[in-house]
Parts: C-alpha cells; sequence; structure tokens
C-alpha cells in the first residue's frame, strides 16, 4: 500500500480473472487530506490510478508497475467524506506474448462514475 491507511479493500472478487471487482473504502481521516484540500477534500486522481494498480497486484499476488496509460478520464471528484465507499471493475486481457496485462478500469459508485482508466502494466 503506497500510503498508509489511506483505504481498506473490503471486498475482492477475482474468480474470473479477466472481470475483477473490489470494493474500497476511503479513509476520511488519512492525512493525504490536509493538503488536498483543507476543508474540502478530494481524493488525488494519481490516487486513483494508484488503487488499481494495488488492487491489479492483490489480484495477481505479485508486485506490477504502470508501463503505459492510454486513457484516463476524471469523471467527478471523489469527495472522501461524501464517497467513503468506491467500486472498481476491471476488465483484465492477458498479453503473454508482451508480458502484459491489460486493464480497462471503471471507478464508481451506484450510478455515479468518477474514474475510468485504460493502461498496461508489467510484473516488476
Amino acid at each position: 500500500m503506497l500510503l498508509k491507511d489511506f483505504y481498506t479493500i473490503v471486498e475482492l472478487d477475482n474468480s474470473d480473472k479477466e472481470n475483477i471487482k473490489a470494493i474500497i473504502d476511503l479513509n476520511k481521516d488519512h492525512e493525504i487530506y490536509k493538503g488536498h484540500f483543507p476543508n474540502n477534500p478530494v481524493v488525488p486522481g494519481v490516487c486513483l490510478t494508484q488503487l488499481i494498480k494495488e488492487v491489479m497486484e492483490n489480484s495477481e499476488s505479485k508486485a506490477l508497475q504502470l508501463s503505459y496509460a492510454k486513457n484516463i478520464k476524471f469523471m467527478a471528484v471523489v469527495n472522501p467524506e461524501i464517497n467513503t465507499r468506491l467500486q472498481i471493475d476491471l476488465k483484465v486481457k492477458y498479453d503473454t506474448e508482451q508480458e502484459l496485462i491489460k486493464v480497462n478500469s471503471v471507478t464508481h459508485f451506484n450510478d455515479q462514475v468518477f474514474y475510468k482508466f485504460q493502461g498496461n502494466f508489467k510484473a516488476k
């Protein structure tokens, strides 16, 4: 975990390695929000990307490195005081020739989409 106590994985369903679902609870009291931003906390975009990486690492049981990000879209602000829980849905394709894990992801809760990501990971 990049940031200690930033989040907790409540549920990780990786029974189908090509369709992974994670439920994340954010720690609304984490120190990162003192600087981003005081009295108006917002989850930094880089942390949303890191969440995807760490969910994939949990699913794969190995360290990964982001090698390429093709498409990143911030659809709505994640305020941890309002949006304490996130769902991350990952569509995964394995490219064994290039040793890549290709991921399309949507971070949302219920009907509110916060973040879309498309990129590749490699084993470290």
